[in-house]
């Protein structure tokens, strides 16, 4: 029980935390605005955590400069996805029919690529920097100062992003899309330009997410899959389109990851983690903060 109420394991928790809100935050925008099941999100914060790292490796330029770079390059790798096969499948009717269907079908090759594109440039040895090593104390826990840039950075980012969709006009346009997607077309809403900057952010915020990880964790070109599983249970917790549930649910995962970890062993965090996956999905398919709908 001690060890239940240290400041060590909160810290790990809150770090986790920022990282899943951060990572599913674009996932939750990209999904609930096109109804785009995107496999690859995780692939995408490998691709700004190579990023990071080989900017480190030849430059000697830190994360906090780099993961900027890393949010411009996943957020143009978005532009030229949604220009070049989404609109194209949103706009078939054929194809839009099966949009949920298809998109999962496209999104999964488009992970394949990504990942055997960077095993082929980078092989697939682990890859790994020191950035920010120095050891801080918060109370009784020693955490290094790498793991509390994340947590800032990334709970900075998620907040910054939420609040901006709450209450600017393009976020209200968003989150039209998002509730009633015909109702919004009909009062002028230019849901084409919406969907592409959406992409364009949902992408970036996953660069940045993997920039951010790339401080404390190795860079391999398949690590980004459970990421990407994490994020659908965030999103599934937090409720569809509720980009604050979002938060919430990105923190009860930490929580019951980092604390059933605790409690159990490390084998055990697959086990949790689709576990409560399945069992949203079975008593509370709307998500904790969702509404039920008749």
């Amino acid at each position: 029980m001690d060890q239940l109420a240290s400041t060590q394991l909160l810290l790990s928790a809150l770090i986790l935390a920022s990282i899943y809100a951060l990572v599913a935050l674009g996932l939750n925008l990209i999904y609930g605005t096109m109804r785009l099941l995107n496999v690859a999100h995780g692939d995408l914060m490998t691709v700004g955590g190579y990023f990071s790292y080989w900017t480190f490796h030849f430059f000697g330029i830190g994360t906090l400069w780099s993961m900027f770079g890393a949010i411009f390059v996943t957020a143009l790798l978005g532009a030229v996805c949604y220009l070049s096969i989404v609109r194209y499948v949103i706009r078939k009717r054929d194809l839009a029919a099966r949009l949920e269907a298809n998109s999962m079908l496209i999104f999964f090759g488009f992970a394949i690529i990504l990942e055997n594109g960077l095993s082929m440039a980078f092989t697939s040895d682990p890859r790994s920097y020191g950035y920010l090593t120095q050891i801080f104390a918060v109370g009784d826990a020693r955490v290094e100062l790498n793991r509390l840039a994340a947590l800032v950075l990334g709970a900075i980012a998620t907040t910054g992003c939420v609040v901006f969709f709450q209450i600017s006009r393009f976020g209200l346009a968003t989150r039209a899309l998002i509730q009633q997607r015909d109702a919004a077309s009909l009062v002028g809403i230019d849901a084409d330009r919406i969907q592409l900057a959406v992409f364009c952010i949902g992408f970036g915020l996953a660069g940045l997410a993997g920039s951010l990880v790339s401080m404390t964790e190795t860079v391999t070109p398949f690590g980004g899959f459970p990421y990407t599983i994490s994020a659908f249970v965030v999103i599934i917790l937090g409720g569809l389109g509720n980009l604050g549930g979002g938060v919430l649910g990105a923190v009860l995962l930490a929580v019951i990851e980092i604390y059933g970890v605790a409690l159990s062993s490390a084998a055990y965090r697959s086990i949790l983690l689709y576990g409560v996956f399945i069992a949203i999905l079975l008593f509370r398919p709307q998500g904790l903060l969702g509404r039920s709908t008749r």
